[in-house]
């Protein structure tokens, strides 16, 4: 049996690669929909809460570059200086998006239940918060 993290690494490394192909024809990677999920949830979001809601996912350079994608595709605007917040445009084409991420769920769960994905999740916030304290 693998240990674990390997199997945290390659998870990963297919659930970025797999939802990055789903999401491309939207002009997408996993990264610039996380941002979209945050300024959808935090209007008017500041550059800050972009940074700190996704700093566990994503190095610095990444999470910059998916900013860009979305206010270049026209997903967000600047309000205000260091703020985002989603267009009508953009608001309007997250629906479709959240479609496609449906079914990537649904693939990425195939086979497994709600309690297994729940368990798997539970054990692995616990084994972060063994570890990031230390």
């Amino acid at each position: 049996m693998k240990p674990i993290g390997y199997w945290l690494s390659r998870t990963d490394k297919a659930l970025t690669e797999c939802m990055d192909g789903m999401l491309a024809e939207f002009g997408l990677t996993r990264t610039a929909w996380q941002v979209l999920n945050v300024v959808r949830d935090t209007p008017e979001a500041t550059d800050t809460d972009i940074r700190t809601a996704l700093a566990a996912n994503v190095d610095a350079a990444t999470l910059a570059a998916a900013v860009d994608t979305v206010l270049a595709g026209g997903w967000t605007a600047r309000p205000a200086p260091g703020r985002l917040a989603l267009t009508a445009d953009g608001n309007r084409r997250l629906a479709d998006v959240e479609q496609r991420v449906g079914a990537f769920r649904a693939l990425s769960t195939a086979g497994i239940t709600a309690e297994e994905y729940g368990t798997a999740v539970s054990v692995l916030e616990r084994m972060t918060h063994n570890l990031e304290g230390r």
